[in-house]
């Protein structure tokens, strides 16, 4: 007997969903820790290396120009000498916050059910 196939009755978008589009943004290594880290402000690269020990330079790299290129994350280059560059968070970086905190929220939760 063959069974039928139900109708997804969870809320779907003609085109791209909006659910890939976040996770896209979140999707990659290391990405909420630099969100996370950038949420109390800016920070230089040498920062954020210290704040994440174990994301290689290369890594954090690509992920700070990938948030760069998709909106989240803003680069801004300052006027000392040596040139130093300080990046930050931008409104639609802010927006993806709570996301991150509900999912901190969670994680908390399944840490003391394994505990």
């Amino acid at each position: 007997m063959v069974l039928p196939v139900r109708k997804n009755k969870s809320p779907n978008t003609p085109h791209e969903c909006p659910l890939s589009q976040c996770m896209a943004i979140l999707g990659g290594a290391w990405t909420p820790n630099v969100l996370w880290y950038l949420s109390g402000g800016p920070r230089r690269f040498s920062e954020l290396q210290i704040d994440i020990p174990p994301v290689s330079a290369k890594v954090l790299t690509t992920r700070l120009r990938d948030l760069e290129s998709k909106g989240v994350v803003s680069r801004n280059v300052k006027p000392t000498s040596p040139p130093s560059v300080e990046y930050a968070l931008t409104d639609l970086g802010q927006e993806l916050i709570p996301v991150i905190e509900a999912i901190v929220e969670v994680g908390h939760k399944i840490k003391l059910r394994t505990e």
